[in-house]
């Protein structure tokens, strides 16, 4: 019986020893869990999971080539490597993600060697930027530790007794991460996602928070309030209420970041498909009135809650920027910043109907007449239920629409210098005394030049055949490049969109960015106002009138006069419009008539619509 008892002892011990090894990582010194939990977060590993990708869908042929490439070659030379943050999110997710992103345990200088195209970037947090098939891929080191993280590194240098030390290396990387969605690790190799922090928990219930906790985070880098709301604004996540409450008490803050880090993120926020969500985030949590607060008074001045935030002209313009691009599709930096100085120039300048929709034709190429003509055909379809447009019909002569959208041009440009000097935003905002400003300024003049360019719509561009050639597909290439000629191309379809009553767009769809527009009927109206409501269900394909347009151009030999046409349009922007139509108004005669009918490019030969 005795001898019996020690065998039955070690045969008990046996079974349990696997246990009491898996619950060494889960049970540590009382001071330790203290450590880790006060300084570097939530640090209980019973969180840590390993899960099957292929039960979340995540297989190989959703990863990109290139990253692929990437993962794949540093396998081969020894190294560790994962797929981390935003991709695995979005992936799992079933989104396209806008990068993706590898960690590894090689350094640096090891993944530039193993790759012919790769540059090493950043001072505080460097990365390898990795050129694959024309993709880049940032590739990062578990070695690369932050200059100023030096305590951190102290703080979690000791391994509990019994982890893995591949699991603690890279429980510490998360631990430096901002959101725990974005904490994920995925080994598309061994088919296993590795989340520490409860991540995929809180994708499942739609919920954002910060790994370490919300104050301590956004103290540490402000950026991550301005990219927290981005996310929440882009995944449709709600906030954790520790995190939401951070988000009211330090949003004041992001005011220390530097100007070119602010612009990046609000890119980042404008540019990807999510303009109207995000712009609606950073009105919630008040940091509209810091980053945009010109646009932020107009905007308060006209509506007093969420609905009427969503009928303001400012979210429509981005709500139709977002049905145009997409996460894996976006625009050009200068569009948004174009949309919010024409934002400006409206509000401050309410305009008649067929002046706006002057403007707005021509940014789409077309001559003054053709402008003219479209917007007296049209005018009744304008959205006139927005303050900024004016509710008048009445009759105006062809000279006073081209003064007053000339003028109309000088305020847009002037208000790009409200997003680009401090002064101009400084003396902008005296009218709005109950809207104090500190007269932060984020976007660079560089770009406000080129948005300028964009607004130079009189005397560029209309000497380009090929400019009035074009379809009616949005060329993504040269949107996310900053073509001048493309980025004017939508920003009229956006105005467009967002001043004439038309169908509703299904987000995403080129087909429906064709030819869902704006219709307008090619016969000539029989009186400027003549036209019924029933002119509104015309307007679903207006850009489709340039194919019909442009395809009698290429039977004209019209290089000549469409170098005239340039230079008379050189000339309304140096105002010559202006004698002329204060001589018209002297004599009592309408030269301007006369002018737009020559300014016509094939008005001698083209045949009747």
């Amino acid at each position: 019986m005795t001898s019996k008892c020690p065998s039955e002892a070690r045969i008990l011990l046996s079974r349990l020893k696997p246990a009491i090894q898996r619950l060494k990582c889960s049970f540590v010194e009382d001071r330790s869990r203290a450590h880790f939990s006060s300084h570097m977060g939530e640090g209980e590993f019973s969180k840590w999971r390993k899960l099957d990708s292929r039960k979340y869908g995540l297989e190989r042929p959703k990863i990109s080539v290139a990253s692929w490439t990437v993962l794949r070659n540093l396998r081969a030379k020894g190294f560790e490597a994962y797929l981390v943050g935003g991709c695995v999110r979005d992936l799992l997710l079933n989104k396209v993600p806008k990068d993706f992103d590898v960690i590894t345990t090689a350094g640096l200088k090891q993944v530039k060697r193993t790759f012919q195209r790769a540059l090493i970037v950043g001072k505080r947090f460097p990365i390898c930027m990795v050129t694959v098939k024309g993709s880049v891929v940032e590739v990062s080191s578990f070695d690369t530790i932050a200059k100023d993280s030096g305590g951190e590194k102290a703080e979690v240098s000791q391994k509990p007794r019994g982890c893995d030390p591949r699991d603690f290396l890279r429980w510490k990387n998360c631990l430096r991460r901002d959101f725990t969605v974005n904490s994920l690790f995925f080994d598309p190799f061994a088919n296993v996602i590795y989340d520490y922090t409860n991540a995929v928990m809180d994708l499942k219930s739609l919920k954002l928070r910060t790994v370490k906790p919300a104050h301590l985070s956004f103290k540490e880098d402000q950026a991550r309030i301005l990219r927290g709301l981005r996310l929440a604004a882009r995944l449709n996540l709600s906030f954790s209420e520790e995190t939401e409450d951070a988000l009211y008490s330090l949003s004041s803050s992001v005011s220390d970041l530097s100007t070119s880090r602010i612009f990046m993120e609000i890119n980042y926020m404008l540019s990807y498909g999510a303009a109207e969500r995000s712009l609606l985030k950073l009105k919630r949590f008040q940091l509209l009135d810091i980053l945009l607060p010109l646009n932020a008074a107009y905007l308060s001045k006209q509506v007093h809650n969420q609905l009427g935030i969503r009928s303001s002209i400012l979210m429509k313009l981005f709500s139709n920027l977002d049905q145009l691009i997409t996460c894996d599709r976006p625009c050009n930096d200068s569009l948004w910043v174009a949309i919010l100085a024409f934002h400006l120039a409206i509000c401050s300048n309410p305009q008649h109907p067929i002046v706006i929709l002057t403007f707005t034709s021509l940014l789409h190429y077309r001559t003054m007449e053709e402008s003219i003509r479209f917007a007296r055909q049209n005018a009744l379809a304008t959205r006139t239920d927005m303050p900024e447009i004016m509710g008048v019909l009445d009759n105006l002569l062809d000279d006073e629409i081209v003064e007053r959208v000339i003028l109309f041009i000088e305020q847009v440009i002037n208000s790009v210098h409200v997003l680009i000097k401090k002064e101009s935003l400084l003396e902008s905002m005296i009218r709005f005394p109950e809207f104090p400003s500190s007269g932060l300024v984020f976007i660079p003049q560089k770009m406000g030049q080129k948005v300028k360019n964009i607004f130079n719509i009189l005397g560029n561009g209309v000497n380009s055949v090929k400019a009035n050639e074009r379809g009616q597909e949005l060329r993504h290439e040269l949107l996310k490049e900053g073509n001048v000629n493309e980025t004017r191309f939508v920003l009229g379809k956006i105005l467009a969109t967002t001043l004439l009553h038309s169908k509703k767009r299904t987000q995403g769809s080129d087909a429906e960015d064709g030819k869902n527009d704006l219709l307008v009927t090619n016969q000539p109206q029989k009186g400027d106002f003549e036209q019924t409501k029933n002119t509104a269900g015309r307007l679903s394909n207006y850009f489709a009138m340039d194919t019909h347009v442009n395809r009698r151009r290429e039977t004209q030999s019209g290089d000549k006069k469409l170098s005239d046409v340039a230079t008379k349009r050189t000339r309304l922007a140096d105002g010559e419009w202006r004698s002329r139509c204060h001589d018209s108004h002297s004599h009592g005669s309408n030269p301007g008539k006369k002018i737009l009918k020559d300014d016509h490019v094939n008005a001698e030969t083209r045949s009747d619509r």
